[in-house]
C-alpha cells in the first residue's frame, strides 16, 4: 500500500475544491437500482432468499427489504451480501462490472461522479467502482450521525481500515479504546474486526477519506 503525506493529500484533496455528496432525496433511484442489482444476482446465482440468508448472516426480512429498496445497508451489510452472493462488493451496484486482470488495471473518477450510497448515518460515495476485486476499497465519506447512540450498535467485520479528515472534527468510538477526536488533516488506521463508529463531533457534517482493505482468505472461507 502506497501512503500518502498529509501535505502532499492536502494538495489532492484541497478543502475549498471538495464536491458535496449528493442529498439524500437524489438516492432514491439509485436504491431502486440496487435493489434490483441484488435481485438479479441473487436470482442469478439460483438462492432463494432463505438460501441467502443462511450464507450471508443476515435475516429474510432484512434481505427482503433490501431487494424491495426499503433498506439501504451498512457498509457491513454489504460485505456480508457480497459475501454471501461471492462476488465483489461493487457488483452489487453494477452486476455487469468487469473482472480485469491483476496487473495494469487503472481506473479514474471525475469528481462527483462516484456511485452514491446512503445509510441513515453515513452517505458513502464509491470510488473506482468500474474495478471489481480491488486490495482495498476507497470512499468518500459524509458522517451524518453526531452522536454514536445514532447507530444500533458499533460495526464490526474482517480486513483493515484507513480514514483521513478532510473537514469538519470526527470522533471514532472503538472497542478497546476510548474515543478519539480527530481534526481536518488528522489520519487514523485500525483493525475493522474491532467494533468501529465515525460520528461529527461539530455542527457540520464531517467529511473523510474512508479506505477499507478485506482479508481474501477469510472472506473465501466465508463464502
Amino acid at each position: 500500500m502506497v501512503f500518502l503525506a498529509p501535505a502532499l493529500l492536502s494538495t489532492i484533496f484541497p478543502m475549498a475544491s471538495i464536491p458535496p455528496l449528493r442529498t439524500e432525496k437524489d438516492y432514491s433511484h439509485e436504491s431502486q437500482q440496487f435493489a434490483a442489482v441484488v435481485r438479479k444476482l441473487r436470482q442469478g446465482a439460483g438462492l432463494t432468499l432463505q438460501a441467502l440468508g443462511d450464507r450471508s448472516g443476515l435475516s429474510i426480512s432484512t434481505l427482503s427489504k433490501i431487494e424491495n429498496g426499503q433498506l439501504s445497508p451498512t457498509y457491513e451489510t454489504l460485505l456480508r451480501l457480497a459475501d454471501g452472493l461471492q462476488v465483489d462488493v461493487t457488483e452489487l451496484f453494477d452486476a455487469s462490472v468487469a473482472v480485469a486482470a491483476a496487473s495494469g488495471r487503472r481506473s479514474v473518477t471525475r469528481r462527483g461522479q462516484g456511485l452514491v450510497h446512503d445509510t441513515a448515518q453515513y452517505q458513502y460515495e464509491l470510488l473506482s467502482a468500474d474495478l471489481s476485486r480491488k486490495q482495498f476499497v476507497p470512499l468518500l465519506t459524509r458522517l451524518k450521525a453526531h452522536d454514536v447512540a445514532e447507530f444500533p450498535r458499533l460495526s464490526h467485520h474482517d480486513g483493515e481500515e484507513f480514514l483521513y479528515v478532510l473537514s469538519g472534527t470526527v470522533e471514532l468510538h472503538t472497542e478497546h479504546y476510548a474515543p478519539i477526536r480527530l481534526e481536518e488533516g488528522d489520519s487514523c488506521y485500525f483493525d475493522s474486526t474491532m467494533g468501529h463508529a465515525c460520528v461529527s463531533a461539530g455542527q457540520e457534517d464531517a467529511r473523510i477519506l474512508w479506505i477499507s482493505s478485506r482479508l481474501d482468505a477469510v472472506l473465501k472461507a466465508a463464502g
